[in-house]
């Protein structure tokens, strides 16, 4: 027997950093690296409710995360291994989050860049970071 998956396992899960300290999880079925806006649709039915427009520049990160529970007891390793492909970067936020991850495309002028965690057992499969909003991006 074939199961028929849930529209919602089709759909990247997404938890919004905004600056503010809020964290919000959700999906977004209109997210683009080159927009400024996109909506925000609630995990429990999101076909069911209407979305929230979320600003960029009120955001430092969204992160595209396999599972929305996640493990908050995990300590996620930020040690750079394997080199190949792309640059390793550390990105510290006004209030102190630090993220360490490979990259294809960061220029800062841009809007914003999407960052792959270095440790392969993080809950985050990638991370669009607001450029204007990380307090200091280091290559390493």
């Amino acid at each position: 027997m074939t199961t028929i998956p849930k529209i919602q396992d089709e759909i990247p899960k997404i938890v919004v950093a905004f600056l503010d300290g809020r964290r919000v999880k959700g999906y977004s079925f209109n997210f683009s690296p080159l927009k400024e806006s996109f909506d925000l649709f609630p995990p429990e039915k999101p076909l069911l409710n209407q979305g929230t427009r979320v600003e960029i520049k009120d955001v430092k990160a969204v992160f595209f995360v396999k599972d929305f529970a996640g493990n908050a007891g995990y300590g996620e390793s930020q040690l750079v291994e394997a080199r190949g492909p792309g640059v390793h970067l550390e990105i510290i936020f006004a209030d102190g989050e630090k993220i360490v991850g490979k990259t294809l495309g960061y220029k800062p002028e841009k809007l914003g860049f999407f960052v792959i965690p270095v440790d392969p057992e993080s809950n985050n499969a990638r991370i669009f970071v607001v450029s204007k909003n990380a307090r200091q991006i280091t290559t390493i």
